[in-house]
């Protein structure tokens, strides 16, 4: 067993936790025993995760998606009542990072993604790498839309949603964000990709596509975010000597 806090400031440094402006609170968010052999990973802390760490008995879970976030209620209430309930109930540590764990360069959510489809990285285009979170890169080799689209459908398991600009022809240059990053399109298009892989689409998305000529695959939020995690898990794992065990609550977003 190895003590709460050596793998909280473990994590914390390897994905450089403090450095980020975020939305929530990276590291530690909720405390349960000291000593921990098992951990669990997840996208997101909802409820059915937590049914599934209990189970298992973990004492660690570890998510992309956790609590406190900004602009929420601070009242603990109803469904954020049950839930930390339950990690206080179980004696639970939760450890949530979000914009590090997309940013970092080896176990990150945009990292494993590249490497699970096997994108050539070139870098970032707002920032360094490792620091940004807006990727570009190359695919294999030139490919249609509608083959990059299947190629994602293959590796996700998920059918993305393509959204193909006229008179663009076959993909070469890309540029990707996993998550809510529809947003980021614009800076693709700039940065010279033909085509851009996010997890979410909004109304507005469908037309900058069409309008600026750049290919645009929504490809999930849930399903382009779940390999960050699980590679900082098997990270824990080998660093650590703990179990490890990655649970994939699925969700069609």
């Amino acid at each position: 067993m190895i003590q709460r806090d050596t793998l909280v400031a473990a994590c914390d440094h390897q994905l450089r936790a403090s450095e980020f402006k975020d939305f929530t609170i990276n590291g530690l968010q909720v405390a349960g025993r000291e000593r921990v052999a098992r951990v669990m990973t997840g996208v997101t802390a909802c409820q059915s995760l937590l049914d599934e760490a209990v189970n298992w008995q973990a004492d660690m879970l570890v998510v992309h998606h956790g609590y406190f976030w900004k602009n929420e209620p601070i009242a603990i209430t109803g469904m954020k009542h049950r839930r930390i309930k339950t990690l206080l109930d179980h004696d639970i540590n939760l450890l949530a990072y979000h914009l590090p764990l997309d940013a970092h360069s080896e176990l990150g959510n945009n990292a494993e993604l590249a490497r699970r489809l096997g994108w050539k990285v070139e870098g970032c285009l707002d920032g360094e790498l490792g620091e940004g979170l807006l990727w570009s890169g190359r695919v294999a080799k030139p490919l249609a839309a509608s083959a990059l689209a299947e190629q994602i459908h293959h590796t996700l398991q998920r059918e993305p949603l393509l959204i193909e600009a006229p008179g663009v022809g076959e993909i070469e240059r890309i540029a990707w964000c996993t998550g809510g990053a529809q947003d980021m399109i614009s800076a693709a298009y700039e940065g010279g990709a033909q085509a851009f892989i996010s997890g979410e689409i909004s109304e507005r998305t469908t037309h900058l596509a069409r309008e600026m000529g750049i290919h645009y695959f929504a490809a999930g939020h849930h399903a382009t975010e779940r390999y960050g995690v699980q590679a900082l898990g098997e990270w824990l794992a080998d660093e650590y000597g703990i179990e490890h065990r990655f649970v994939d609550i699925d969700n069609p977003a």
